[in-house]
């Protein structure tokens, strides 16, 4: 069979860079994008390591001209794309009342529009192929969390456009799938640039919700499932002979998002997320 030519976005670190890796060694064709190509010595010495080659091109999600001028290059060089990992995306902590509406219009472009940019781009090629679209979501696309407000709407926006597109795509040929990690050990939270202290201090009536979560999401991340093997249910995903729309990357992600799906009243999820913002006693 002809290696599947794969295209993947945020390839500079993390789940990205791993996903790329993986995906190379197990004989995919793999286009690793990332928005500033002066970072992309940590993915070309993770594939050196390993004997693969990588096709690395530029990429930003958020640019109309750079997404069309990836995808026709990649269509140019390999006569064909057979799958897409929207990946690219960038954290956010922080509530409304504190923040301008700017902020939270940034957010969505990066996390939501970006998806669906490069998602609408790379259509007609997949439907040309038979290919697919998997999208790396989160937990917070499914249950909403204190001070990720405009993170997980969001989130929850491309579970949602996704969702419905699914069984559209699939009349034509093109599987979509959405994968939810937990909390991951990669440079995604600390890309994010929390200072504590001082977020605490700014947050005003908010501070103290804000300690509380902030110290529990500390002790999420100290337990935290490796890029890798959250990388590692991607690439599952990709080589799947009949992907599923939903998958998460362990069992505690697996967890987390049940809570969801069969909470019917909500009660459920505000019953555990309002512990995250109690004060200790």
């Amino acid at each position: 069979m002809t290696s599947p030519v794969t295209l993947i976005t945020g390839s500079s670190s993390g789940i990205g860079l791993e996903i790329a890796v993986q995906a190379a060694g197990g004989g995919h064709t793999v286009v690793a994008t990332m928005r500033d190509l002066a970072k992309a010595h940590r993915l070309r010495d993770a594939a050196r390591a390993i004997g693969v080659t990588l096709d690395i091109r530029q990429l930003d999600v958020t640019d109309a001209d750079s997404i069309a001028a990836c995808i026709d290059g990649v269509v140019d060089t390999h006569g064909r794309l057979d799958a897409l990992v929207n990946n690219a995306g960038a954290g956010h902590v922080g509530t409304i009342e504190n923040e301008s509406l700017d902020t939270v219009r940034d957010v969505m472009e990066v996390n939501f529009f970006g998806v669906v940019a490069v998602t609408k781009a790379a259509l007609p090629h997949l439907r040309a192929s038979g290919g697919r679209v998997v999208t790396v979501s989160s937990v917070g696309g499914a249950v909403g969390q204190p001070f990720s407000e405009a993170y997980c709407a969001a989130k929850f926006a491309v579970e949602g456009f996704l969702e419905s597109l699914a069984p559209v795509a699939e009349t034509v040929g093109v599987r979509v799938s959405i994968v939810e990690p937990g909390a991951v050990a990669s440079d995604f939270v600390p890309n994010i640039g929390l200072d504590r202290a001082s977020m605490v201090a700014d947050a005003g009536a908010y501070g103290p919700a804000l300690d509380a979560y902030l110290a529990r999401s500390g002790q999420s991340f100290a337990n935290a499932q490796s890029s890798a093997d959250a990388a590692a249910a991607v690439v599952a995903v990709l080589d799947s002979s009949a992907p599923t729309l939903r998958v998460q990357t362990s069992a505690g992600a697996s967890a987390f998002v049940g809570t969801k799906l069969v909470d019917l009243d909500g009660g459920a999820v505000l019953g555990m997320t309002r512990t995250w913002v109690a004060a200790a006693d």
